[in-house]
């Protein structure tokens, strides 16, 4: 992390996350895809749910739904939720939970608020990133790795004003646990006010920054940005400016070699080619992906 001789990276583009609904009606903001985004290969959606304050039995998740050819990572930070797929696979994810599920040949699953959370209602606020699979790897069998949060390495300054949990990656001397299939790095800083820090990139990666909360200051210009922004850094350098401003900061940051392979998408299918897209659906519509369990639920 020697800031030595390192170039920072400006920034190229912020995009607004633009505010939907998804699976069975909970509300995300999505900077991309997005009629002005549509990928950031090697990443192809990156979802904030919420954060959204839900009374008793009014929370809401994604019922039963197919993936193939690409991995979902779902980061929460609020809230409680349950997941069942069609390979018997299940488990609940906690605040500080990460999920990384490797979709691979194709996999059916669900994720609902945990029952007692329905029931109580409460705060739900998370990530959900799509990491592409290359096309040697978009048919290999699917696989779950599930890191709770006291297991998530976590990396302090020398002045103790910026700390990161490392989902994947390296930053501020912690390693990430999780393995991943492409090259990437998913980390989460929380910055004091006043605190930054020059972290060392791939020169050959693409990132991105993303707030959750507070205003921070990014690049060579240190620009202002807010919450809900997603900031694209240039290939520019070596290294990016992360800096709180008045407020604490906690922003994501994202970033993977690109494939530079042909991307075909069709909803929960990313393939290379349209006859693969086509395939994925004849599968899912044949049952060969499974289907989740009745009492699932």
């Amino acid at each position: 992390m020697s800031t030595i001789g390192s170039t920072i990276r400006s920034i190229k583009f912020t995009i607004p996350a633009a505010r939907t609904t998804e699976g069975g009606g909970f509300v995300v903001h999505r900077p991309f895809p997005t009629r002005v985004l549509m990928d950031f290969d090697p990443f192809l959606l990156l979802d904030e749910m919420g954060p959204v304050d839900y009374a008793p039995g009014e929370a809401k998740g994604a019922p039963d739904h197919p993936h193939r050819g690409f991995e979902t990572v779902t980061y929460l930070l609020e809230g409680r939720f349950s997941h069942r797929d069609s390979a018997g696979h299940s488990g609940v994810l906690r605040p500080g939970d990460v999920q990384w599920m490797t979709a691979g040949a194709g996999v059916v699953h669900s994720e609902m608020p945990d029952p007692e959370f329905a029931r109580e209602g409460g705060r739900v606020h998370g990530l959900q990133l799509w990491v592409n699979l290359p096309r040697q790897d978009k048919m290999i069998a699917p696989r779950y790795q599930e890191i709770a949060s006291e297991h998530i390495p976590i990396g302090v300054s020398d002045d103790g004003k910026v700390r990161v949990k490392v989902i994947a990656g390296e930053a501020l001397g912690a390693k990430a646990v999780i393995e991943t299939r492409t090259a990437i790095l998913f980390q989460h800083f929380s910055i004091e006010p006043g605190g930054s820090i020059i972290h060392s990139v791939p020169t050959n990666f693409r990132v991105f920054a993303y707030p959750l909360s507070g205003t921070g200051r990014f690049g060579v210009t240190k620009q202002a940005v807010t919450a809900q922004q997603m900031i694209a850094f240039d290939n520019d350098g070596d290294a990016v400016m992360l800096a709180a401003a008045e407020t604490p900061l906690e922003v994501l940051l994202i970033g993977g070699m690109p494939l530079n392979e042909p991307i075909v998408r069709h909803g929960p299918f990313v393939m290379n080619t349209e006859d693969e897209i086509r395939q994925a659906v004849l599968d899912y519509q044949a049952g060969r992906m499974g289907r989740v369990s009745p009492e699932s639920h």
